[in-house]
């Protein structure tokens, strides 16, 4: 793989678009990536890893979608990386731009637009670019299988981190095992052993569950069949725990059946003994009823005859009640007139009593005459009012011409106040926008400061949740494998089973006459039948489904396992070993000050504005204090003219307001007066109307009464029943009529009057004795059920027990299999020698390759002095597989890697590193890598040793391979023509590019 070319545009630390072109700089073997700390050296290795994998790495996977984009970015230009690169002889461009916020085109706010990605071949024949695939999916699998490593692996090959590898000199074998199990994925070994060690429990757990299941149905079958069965003192795993279980079982089974028998025979003579009382009970009930039923009728009859004189009395007083309803229309019709007459003379007596006593005893036409002689003097008082409101209104002008004088007066006053002051509130002002243009400038300088510091405190809180959150994943995990297995168990279990019984299934289908679709023939003189608890192709269906899905279970809660150690590396990455709560104290240290800053800044905009406001109001002050002394000459003439027209208008309204206070007063006194007498004229006349009215309905009432034949009005009204008392009336008659037909219809019945001719009834008795055979029935029947359900339980725990037997043999031998095998994976086992499980085993051989490799470089970098050396030697009671030794040619000794010094650690490092990069190269497919990138370390080491050590990063170069140091050593800029330099400013980061040729 080689590197041609990279864009970056609103990526990272860079404001705008920026271009590394990788052919001038390899041209030269070794380049150096430099410049200051924050200025985005290592954003430049995010982006070739971001336009290869479309994330970046390690503890920046956090920084994606639109965290990626740059804050010094204009709002209208997009994030945007590509990246031009050879690799399997094959040259592509891959364009990547991460979601981004931008302005809408239409209206206001913002709006997301999606990532998009575009993967081009160059090609050679025909010297263009071809597009090859714009799915984000797609072209991540290309550059995967082309690579033929994932991106931890393309980060920890190419983009050579030398802290993890000190680090990893001075770790143990668990911190080694960890870091080599990611780049070599050896965790299919870890998931055989742990698979292995699962499979051990669980055919332990199934063994056991077999002997106490086994023992446990003896123990049901004992207490179903009680003293028919004898169970001897058994346990799990004693050798007669089948035979004496199977023995005993068919002893019972055989009582049981004998028992049933006997219990059949009781039922049947009980049936027939309940029977013949239902009949009996039968019939003494109907005769009791009967003789009831006459009885009963002839207590009737008897009160029918005690009440004949009143329902002949009801029948009279029904008679005239209907000959008084043709009276009806006409007392309604007098009853209203009299009502009417009533409401007239009440309404005349109320409105003549405040008419004055001349008027008192006036008739219609007196009053009506009084009324508009009223009317018509309200009518000449229409130029009064009209004065009249006329001199209000000058009244109101007058009053508001005082109110503007007492304003103006006011508005002087206040303008004279507020100018004095003018001068010291424009100096105030002025000194509070200096010290808020200070604070700006402070809060701009602590914003620099504060994302550094909250990815830090977000990281370290991150790191401490998934620290917790690491051992629930790894319950959660555990748990869905052992539920995937029992799953599994089950449908092999059921599928067994089915397998057993598939021949009553089969012969289900069978038809006489019909070939067997097993053996062919026509006749099937035996077919199998199904047992109880027969496991149909639905049934085995359900359990691989279920299967399936605990599986699938389990793989998305070991994904999740994986997810969340990801996160925790990455999270302690960012973060460092510094606890959370100093870093939160620094984080709200920062915040306080930067808060303050821009609080004291945000003082800035208001004290401006207060200050332009302020001059504004001078001026419109200055402008208000003219424009009164205007107004104060122009009130001087209005009112002389508003005294001479209210002279005026009072003299023309005295003479007509008269005895009243105002115009409106007379006014109002006149249409009382007309409404009054007009009101009093209109009673009299309806008054006289309604007596007359009165007469005339009492003359049609005495008339009804006679035609009747009622001697007066008052009996034909008291002979009328309101609508509730005539259906009362009735209902009487009625019932009275209904109940002298029942009784004679129940005296005439033949069945009825025979039965009162025979003894009396005995339901009691006849009850009795049906119970007594009822009860017996249900006690001969509890006894059939009881002893058909021992015979089918016992028939069901004899097959199941049988069933168990057979099992445990087949699952006894897996267990030892199994059992075998688990221990000598884990380490455990006698055989293994070296307690060294298989995935250590696995690793040692990896780790073995790699120390074989860095020592080449090794002791070209010591000058011979060292070499790295795999040790699979046990320490203490612990496992071996995983130590790493150094050999000191000048002691001839060997030692720990722990104990190099500071220089020596990180050319042993570097050593480690690049031996690393060779073995995982060939691991993943041997794809060649043409461009390396090496990160800080060198400040460690004397000139002497950098001599060396740039000695062979510069045999890298051999077959055109080119190498770039990502460092801070001044000496290597000396030292190292060829490089790309980062500078950062205050409108983003800028690379620059020289030496190179």
């Amino acid at each position: 793989m080689r590197l041609h070319r990279l864009d970056l545009t609103a990526f990272g630390p860079f404001g705008g678009s920026q271009t590394v072109d990788f052919d001038a700089l390899s041209a030269a073997g070794l380049f150096l990536l430099h410049g200051p700390t924050g200025a985005g050296k290592t954003s430049l290795l995010d982006a070739v890893c971001y336009a290869l994998y479309g994330s970046v790495p390690g503890a920046r996977q956090s920084g994606q979608g639109m965290n990626l984009r740059s804050d010094h970015a204009r709002p209208a230009t997009r994030t945007e990386v590509r990246l031009e690169l050879t690799v399997a002889g094959r040259r592509l461009e891959i364009t990547r731009q991460p979601p981004w916020e931008r302005p809408k085109l239409r209206g206001t706010g913002l709006t997301v637009d999606k990532a998009q990605t575009w993967l081009r071949e160059y090609d050679a024949p025909a010297g263009t670019w071809k597009d090859r695939s714009r799915s984000h999916q797609e072209i991540g699998e290309e550059i995967t299988q082309l690579l033929g490593m994932s991106r931890e692996q393309f980060c920890q090959v190419v983009l050579l981190p030398q802290g993890d590898f000190a680090r990893f000199l001075r770790a143990d074998a668990e911190a080694r095992s960890k870091l080599l199990g990611r780049l070599f994925d050896t965790q299919r070994f870890a998931d055989v052993e742990k698979r292995l060690a699962e499979r051990r429990r669980a055919t332990e757990t199934r063994v056991r569950e077999g002997d106490a299941a086994l023992l446990a149905d003896a123990h049901r079958m004992q207490q179903e069949a009680g003293d028919a069965m004898e169970l001897p003192e058994l346990a799990p795993g004693d050798p007669g725990l089948a035979g004496a279980v199977l023995g005993a079982a068919a002893v019972a089974r055989s009582t049981a059946r004998e028992r049933l028998t006997v219990a059949h025979a009781q039922l049947s003579a009980a049936e027939s003994a309940h029977a013949a009382a239902r009949r009996t009970l039968d019939e003494v009930r109907e005769l009791a009823r009967l003789q009831a039923r006459y009885a009963e009728a002839g207590q009737r009859a008897e009160r029918l005859r005690e009440r004949a004189g009143a329902y002949r009395e009801a029948q009279q007083r029904m008679e005239r009640a209907r000959k008084a309803e043709a009276v009806a229309p006409a007392l309604e019709l007098r009853e209203a007139a009299e009502a009417e007459h009533r409401r007239a003379a009440a309404a005349e007596a109320r409105t003549r009593a405040p008419l004055p006593g001349s008027l008192a005893g006036a008739g219609t036409s007196g009053l009506a005459a009084a009324a508009r002689r009223a009317a018509e003097e309200l009518g000449g008082l229409d130029a009064a009012r009209r004065a009249e409101r006329r001199l209000t209104e000058l009244a109101d002008e007058r009053a508001g011409l005082d109110r503007q004088e007492r304003a103006d007066e006011d508005v002087l006053r206040e303008a004279d106040a507020w100018l004095a002051d003018w001068d010291g509130t424009r100096e105030a002002l002025r000194t509070r926008i200096d010290s808020a243009q200070e604070a700006a400038t402070r809060a701009e300088q602590l914003a620099v400061q504060r994302a550094p510091m909250q990815r830090r405190l977000d990281a370290a809180r991150t790191r401490d949740r998934l620290a917790a959150d690491l051992e629930e994943a790894h319950r959660h995990a555990r748990a869905a494998e052992q539920r995937a297995l029992d799953a599994r168990a089950h449908w092999l279990d059921l599928k067994e089973q089915r397998l057993t019984g598939i021949a009553a299934e089969l012969a289900a289908h069978l038809t006489a006459g019909e070939p067997c679709a097993v053996c062919g023939a026509t006749e099937h003189p035996a077919p199998a039948r199904k047992i109880a608890g027969h496991v149909d192709r639905e049934t085995e269906d359900r359990a691989l489904a279920a299967s399936r899905r605990a599986e699938e279970r389990h793989a998305e809660d070991a994904r999740r396992l994986g997810v969340v150690r990801e996160a925790l590396a990455a999270a302690t990455a960012e973060a460092g070993d510094t606890p959370t709560g100093r870093l939160t104290v620094e984080a709200e240290h920062l915040e306080q000050e930067y808060a303050r800053a821009r609080h004291e800044a945000s003082e800035l905009h208001t004290a401006q504005e207060q200050l332009r406001r302020a001059e504004q109001e001078r001026e419109q002050r200055l402008a208000h204090r003219q424009q009164a002394a205007v107004r104060t000459a122009s009130r001087l003439t209005r009112r002389d003219t508003l005294d001479r027209e209210q002279a005026l208008l009072e003299a023309e309204l005295a003479q007509a307001r008269g005895s009243a206070e105002s115009v409106a007063a007379r006014a109002a006194q006149l249409e009382r007066q007309a409404a009054r007498l007009t009101e009093a004229a209109d009673a009299v006349r309806a008054a006289e109307d309604a007596a007359q009215r009165l007469k005339d309905a009492d003359a049609r009432l005495a008339d009804a009464a006679y035609r009747a034949g009622f001697d007066t009005p008052q009996a034909a009204a008291a002979a009328l029943l309101d609508p509730a008392a005539h259906r009362e009336l009735q209902h009487r008659l009625d019932a009275w009529q209904q109940e002298e037909a029942a009784v004679r219809a129940v005296l005439a019945e033949a069945g009825t009057a025979a039965a009162a001719q025979q003894p009396p009834a005995d339901p009691a008795g006849a009850e009795r004795a049906t119970a007594a055979a009822e009860r017996r029935l249900r006690e001969a029947a509890s006894a059939r059920d009881a002893a058909a359900r021992c015979c089918t339980e016992l028939d069901r725990l004899s097959a199941r027990a049988a069933d168990a037997v057979r099992r445990l043999a087949p699952l006894r031998e897996e267990h030892d299999r199994v059992a075998r095998l688990a221990a000598l994976t884990a380490g455990t086992a006698a055989d293994n020698e070296r307690r060294m499980r298989l995935e250590s085993y696995v690793l040692a051989a990896r780790l073995e390759q790699v120390a074989a490799a860095a020592t080449v470089r090794l002791q070209r970098m010591s000058s011979g002095r060292y070499t790295l050396v795999h040790s699979d030697d046990r320490t203490g009671r612990g496992r071996s597989g995983l130590g790493l030794h150094v050999v000191d040619a000048w002691t001839g000794r060997e030692r720990d890697t722990a104990t190099l010094s500071g220089g020596e650690t990180f050319f042993a490092s570097l050593a480690l590193a690049l031996g690393l990069a060779d073995v995982v190269t060939d691991e993943t497919g041997g794809v060649r890598l043409d461009t390396l990138f090496i990160d800080e370390g060198f400040g460690s080491l004397d000139d002497q040793t950098l001599d060396e050590v740039l000695d062979v990063l510069d045999s890298l170069r051999e077959r055109d391979r080119s190498v770039g140091i990502v460092s801070h050593v001044a000496d290597l800029r000396r030292r190292i023509h060829a490089q790309l330099e980062v500078v950062k400013g205050r409108a983003g980061s800028a690379v620059r590019q020289w030496g190179a040729v």
